[in-house]
């Protein structure tokens, strides 16, 4: 009993030094507690921010989006007015081409309907008050004449092309060679190929400045002129129509259309 009397001292200090501190067990603790907080605020702070990324990424998305509808409602658009002047162009060819099948040409014009290649030579008078009567071209002009415009009013534009080219090739001063300028023209321009089709129309009044188609034909650069992105020269050319040759069609014709780049100017 003495002896464990004399050791218990030394067993309580060994006890004391195996056995941590309750100070030491309560700062592990904290500190634990601490560390777990630092990651959650971590974790939080790493969460929020992507969530910011997240946000600005679909912001960006909603303006791509965006973006991309208006691309898509301007392409409609632009397709719906190309539509709009092909439409015109045709309606505009395909009256001419009545008028042409019709009682005949303007009180000005010079004739331009043609029997067919197979029909005899007939007698073709203009109806220019001023003018002395014409007489009608030979059997083989006309059949020329009629093979292209033939080839035209069936919308086979390449054929009527070349036909109304060897037409003027062979009959360059032909009473229907300012009518042949400018079917080759309208042949160019039908196809949308409008640095051609300008060509023959400027051919027709350079070299017929006082034909019956003189005033289409103007009219006709013009509307070249503004398919090509030249507008300003365009409008010149729509007013040059309008100021010498006015109570026309064509006059009337390049009010309209001035009207109509006015309105898409705005």
């Amino acid at each position: 009993m003495k002896a464990m009397a004399r050791f218990s001292p030394v067993l309580v200090a060994v006890a004391f030094l195996v056995a941590p501190p309750a100070f030491a067990q309560k700062l592990s603790l904290a500190e634990r507690v601490a560390q777990l907080e630092q990651e959650s605020a971590n974790r939080t702070a790493t969460s929020g921010q992507a969530n910011v990324e997240l946000l600005n990424r679909l912001t960006q998305l909603q303006s791509e989006v965006q973006a991309l509808r208006n691309q898509v409602e301007q392409l409609q658009n632009d397709n719906e007015q190309i539509k709009q002047r092909t439409r015109e162009q045709y309606v505009d060819l395909d009256t001419r081409l009545q008028k042409l099948e019709g009682s005949g040409a303007p009180a000005n014009a010079a004739p331009t309907s043609v029997a067919p290649s197979t029909a005899a030579p007939t007698t073709i008078v203009a109806a220019s008050p001023v003018a002395p009567a014409i007489a009608a071209p030979a059997a083989d002009e006309q059949s020329s004449y009629g093979l292209a415009f033939d080839a035209l009013k069936r919308g086979d534009y390449v054929a009527s092309a070349r036909g109304f080219q060897a037409f003027l090739k062979a009959y360059p001063n032909a009473t229907l060679a300012p009518n042949a300028w400018y079917w080759l023209g309208e042949s160019y321009y039908v196809t949308q190929n409008y640095p051609v089709a300008q060509r023959a129309f400027e051919a027709l009044l350079g070299k017929f400045p006082d034909s019956g188609k003189a005033p289409d034909a103007l009219l006709k650069k013009g509307y070249c002129q503004i398919e090509m992105n030249q507008a300003e020269a365009g409008r010149n050319t729509l007013s040059q129509v309008i100021d010498q040759f006015p109570d026309t069609d064509a006059a009337r014709l390049a009010q309209s259309r001035l009207r109509t780049l006015n309105l898409d100017s705005h």
